[in-house]
């Protein structure tokens, strides 16, 4: 998710937000400015914690962290076509790698991170940052729309396959080979997303009237929402709860909508959370109740340009007025069953080859060891301008 700071909030230029995304676990908040970038966390509804900022970097356009690991991607206006790797906790850039034109959107799991270009898709390996397959022949995608499934067991990819038309093409990023083509629209993309376990993915079109949600991998119809029937809006942002219960879509009205996918028959013990993200550098918490038809309670407002302090609001002013751009997410885990698959480990990093097991992966950030959570990545390198895999 990123989002383009409207107006200069008090502070100026410098303090200005130019991109905001949430980690794929939504334990993390990255933004980014015209002075650098800074990373929050998430863990605690009572205050906003920054764990990291760098003043190194200006210009600041994209930024993300992998899961709450040290690994951060960072891309910047002075140089829009190289991305750069690094390892804040160490202080060391583990690689960078340079492209044919400018960098849209990063997207990345434990085992892949995706560079998406106009009209082009790179497919990075994570431990090790080789360059696995490029994806050529795609249509021109200006936005740089695409999705991965945070699921690195599976690793699906989808990206708009129509200048057109709302066609999907959902892509195993595992096994690099196309899995299907999505008849999802019949006007052109706007927003695409998977769920936590990559076995739904949801779309909206430019008109932003309609939502769908299909299953992963066959590309069956599931749900088809209804967003309005006459207003045209810009969906900004789809996120599904982690749970895969609810779907909540922003745009650029004043509205947040959230869809139930399912009946929820027990009562909840602890609420999901939504968070807003807002361009003038607040993020909004609201505890969601899924038996009141997802009726949303405003809980705490933090501000994302200070130095990381808490905003404390009384209960009287716990409803200030939306602003116009802003993207959401949930940002509660469900608990999942132990299993033991290969990739990354916020806790200690992963040797080669090594398989950890799911239940050592940090459901929210922890205390890193800085002698041992060195990425498993070779430092490197690179230039994209010519040595690619054609697809």
């Amino acid at each position: 998710m990123e989002a383009e700071a409207a107006d200069a909030p008090p502070g100026g230029v410098e303090s200005a937000l130019s991109c905001f995304s949430f980690n794929q676990d939504c334990t993390s908040l990255a933004t980014g400015t015209k002075a650098g970038y800074k990373l929050f966390s998430l863990s605690s509804v009572e205050q906003l914690d920054q764990v990291h900022g760098s003043n190194e970097i200006p210009d600041v356009y994209i930024v993300e962290r992998l899961f709450s690991s040290s690994l951060v991607v960072v891309v910047s206006h002075t140089k829009p076509r190289q991305m750069n790797v690094y390892h804040f906790k160490k202080g060391t850039e583990i690689c960078n790698y340079s492209y044919s034109s400018n960098i849209l959107s990063i997207r990345l799991n434990r085992q892949r991170l995706l560079v998406c270009l106009e009209e082009s898709i790179y497919i990075h390996n994570i431990k090790d940052m080789k360059l696995l397959k490029t994806l050529l022949d795609i249509p021109a995608n200006p936005t740089g729309l695409c999705a991965l499934s945070i699921n690195h067991s599976n690793s699906y990819l989808a990206y708009p396959g129509s200048l057109t038309s709302g066609e999907i093409v959902l892509y195993d990023g595992n096994s690099l080979k196309t899995v299907c083509t999505i008849a999802a629209h019949e006007g052109t993309l706007a927003a695409i997303t998977f769920n936590a376990s990559g076995s739904k993915l949801a779309s909206a079109s430019e008109k932003g009237t309609v939502i769908r949600v299909f299953s992963v991998p066959d590309g069956q119809k599931l749900y088809e929402f209804r967003r309005g029937m006459k207003r045209y809006v810009t969906i900004s942002s789809l996120v599904f709860s982690m749970d895969s219960q609810f779907l909540c879509a922003s745009s650029n009205t004043e509205t947040v909508h959230i869809f139930k996918l399912e009946q929820v028959t027990n009562r909840i013990q602890k609420l999901p959370r939504l968070l807003v993200a807002s361009s003038s550098g607040h993020l909004y918490m609201y505890n969601l109740d899924p038996q009141d038809g997802g009726e949303c309670v405003l809980i705490k407002t933090h501000s994302l340009l200070g130095s990381g302090t808490t905003e404390e609001n009384k209960e009287n002013d716990l409803r200030p007025s939306l602003p116009q751009s802003y993207a959401a997410t949930v940002a509660r885990p469900s608990a999942s069953s132990a299993s033991t698959v290969p990739g990354y480990s916020e806790d200690g990093g992963a040797l080669r080859g090594e398989v950890i097991p799911e239940h050592e992966f940090a459901t929210g950030p922890v205390c890193l060891d800085d002698e041992n959570e060195f990425p498993p990545i070779i430092l490197c390198r690179g230039n994209q301008k010519g040595k690619t895999k054609q697809s």
